[in-house]
């Protein structure tokens, strides 16, 4: 084996750009539901329905990708993955161009739902492409670069959607199914990555020729339920993403503090899009909780779940700060967008509330983002090769429910506490209770810390099995 080549795996740079590419398409995927919440209100106004029907397609497209994604994924574990991926990327790029030509809101919707079809492929076989290609050992640090790719494509929605679709909103929608079919072809250029090819139990193996040929059945979806480690992990994200759900109306929250201050509506936009942009910035510190973890682990077989409990329980208290610190917002009323921009950035060290704001969410998110590479790397570590694409997805499936039921039940109970909290109150209010949903989410993980240890051994004693047997 040369140094620019891995055995029957390609070059050096074949591999790196499989792997940028994958982690690009997963942030897309994060850019196309980021895109529509900071344009509800624009796009409200163009069909004529009001706000909350906007969020309810959220909330169903949410649904629709994870249920799909479990479809997606069950065929990818079981056949080649490359050819699935871009035929869900072409979907989505259809249903994102389908959005931008809607001149109501049922055709709306449908499009929506297509895009959320063909979304759920990149994920769930994205995912177990890329485990493929990750040693145990980095798991948590790679991991945290899939993540972040995908916070990355959520701040890049927001921030796409508020400024390019301020004054018109189609343009967003436009723009990303070119980027969509573009990732299409960049698809051609990646090379078939061979499942397993990672675990360093079947390294001999492969590297001699064999084919590591165990494929998903039906009947493994019981003893998949049946590992209490997978229960778990798919189970705390029920509660988890009701909290994560709730904050794709941080840019709302924002928008309508400016609008209490006098601001424009198209002003307000692009200011809630702006400020929900820079308080995500915490997110990228989700390389650190990935090292964390894969640090612990080395120690403790428990240690990636731990480490996931302590950052979720820990984060609580500063999104209830965030909410409701006050702001004083000082934009130019009717500028342009780069200007609005100029003068948010001028804010963070200018107006001690904002920059406060800003501390407060970078610590919350960070915290938060330990959950992540964690949990992506834990479903590797319990699950053989074949089974890593079909878990992912079931934990999806039930992370899509809570998402869902967070981005849908919070637009209802802003509506309700209306009555007693002017706007933005009944924002900051409905915000804070939807976060207590991390509480039972961190004793998840603290339970998955004391499962993990045994399910990752017995993962271990299979493939060294299955290498005997290769």
């Amino acid at each position: 084996m040369s140094g620019t080549r891995i055995s029957r795996g390609g070059t050096v740079f074949h591999r790196t750009y499989s792997v940028l590419v994958f982690v690009v398409l997963a942030s897309l995927d994060n850019v196309a539901i980021g895109l529509v919440p900071p344009l509800y209100e624009p796009i409200s106004g163009a069909l004529g329905v009001p706000q909350r029907m906007l969020g309810l397609v959220t909330a169903v497209s949410f649904l629709a990708s994870a249920v799909a994604a479990v479809g997606w994924a069950y065929v990818g574990d079981r056949t080649n993955r490359k050819p699935l991926l871009m035929v869900g990327t072409l979907i989505w790029a259809a249903g994102t161009g389908g959005s931008a030509l809607a001149q109501d809101y049922p055709s709306f919707l449908a499009a929506q739902l297509v895009a959320a079809v063909g979304l759920g492929a990149v994920g769930s076989v994205g995912f177990s492409v890329v485990t493929d290609l990750i040693s145990p050992r980095r798991r948590g640090l790679v991991m945290s670069f899939w993540g972040l790719s995908q916070g990355v494509g959520t701040l890049a929605g927001t921030l796409t959607g508020g400024i390019l679709g301020a004054t018109d909103w189609r343009r967003p929608f436009l723009l990303l199914t070119v980027v969509g079919l573009a990732a299409t072809v960049a698809y051609l250029f990646t090379y078939d990555i061979r499942r397993g090819q990672s675990e360093p139990e079947l390294a001999a193996a492969l590297d001699a020729g064999a084919e590591y040929d165990y494929r998903i059945s039906r009947a493994d979806l019981p003893r998949i339920l049946a590992r209490r480690t997978n229960r778990w992990l798919i189970l705390q994200g029920l509660t988890a993403q009701a909290a994560f759900g709730s904050l794709v109306w941080l840019p709302v929250l924002f928008a309508e503090r400016a609008r209490e201050q006098g601001y424009s509506a198209a002003t307000a936009v692009v200011v809630g899009s702006v400020f929900a942009t820079l308080f995500q910035l915490g997110g990228v510190l989700s390389i650190v909780g990935g090292l964390a973890g894969d640090a612990l682990q080395r120690r403790t077989p428990g240690g990636r779940a731990l480490v996931a409990a302590v950052g979720v329980l820990a984060a609580v208290p500063f999104y209830l700060v965030l909410f409701f610190v006050p702001m004083r917002i000082d934009v130019p009323d009717g500028g342009g967008s780069g200007a609005v921009i100029r003068a948010v950035l001028a804010s963070v060290v200018t107006e001690p509330t904002v920059g406060l704001s800003l501390l407060t969410a970078v610590v919350a998110l960070a915290l938060t983002s330990a959950n992540s590479p964690n949990w992506f790397a834990l479903i590797a570590d319990v699950n053989p090769p074949e089974h890593r694409g079909t878990v992912y997805s079931l934990g999806n499936l039930v992370n899509g429910v809570g998402r869902a039921a967070g981005n849908g039940l919070v637009g209802v109970a802003f509506h309700a506490l209306r009555a007693a909290f002017p706007p933005p109150l009944n924002y900051a209010v409905g915000l804070a209770a939807f976060q207590l949903f991390f509480i039972p989410t961190g004793l998840m993980y603290w339970r998955a810390a004391r499962t993990s240890p045994g399910d990752i051994e017995a993962v271990h004693e299979l493939l060294h099995a299955r290498a005997d047997r290769l």
